[in-house]
């Protein structure tokens, strides 16, 4: 899997977890419920989720911050994007619409020419 796809892939999946963890909380504080029977509202499981993705989603960055030669306030900018809900989307979306995250491979690049 090249840089770009990873990123994406794990940008919009800690996105996705920071969303469900947001509906767990509403379910726990605020409606006081625990729907298909999940404890707490579900945020001790979305809890853990989101966990695992953010620390992936660092890791990924971090990675791809020096495969694709970003620079430190980039990197710096895609790490602070962990922290809104939902912001990893949106950098995801952005850093992909400047170049960031580089080219699509396509498949003619991806085979080897005969």
């Amino acid at each position: 899997m090249n840089p770009r796809t990873l990123f994406r892939t794990v940008a919009i999946a800690e996105a996705v977890s920071w969303a469900l963890l947001l509906v767990a909380m509403f379910f726990k504080w605020v409606l006081e419920a625990e729907p298909l029977g999940l404890e707490e509202g579900g945020v001790p499981v979305f809890g853990m989720l989101h966990g695992v993705v953010f620390v992936v989603y660092v890791v990924v960055t971090i990675v791809t911050s020096r495969l694709l030669k970003w620079s430190a306030r980039t990197t710096l900018l895609a790490l602070a994007a962990s922290i809104p809900p939902l912001f990893t989307w949106w950098f995801e979306r952005w850093a992909d619409r400047t170049g960031l995250l580089g080219s699509a491979v396509s498949s003619s690049e991806s085979t080897p020419a005969s």
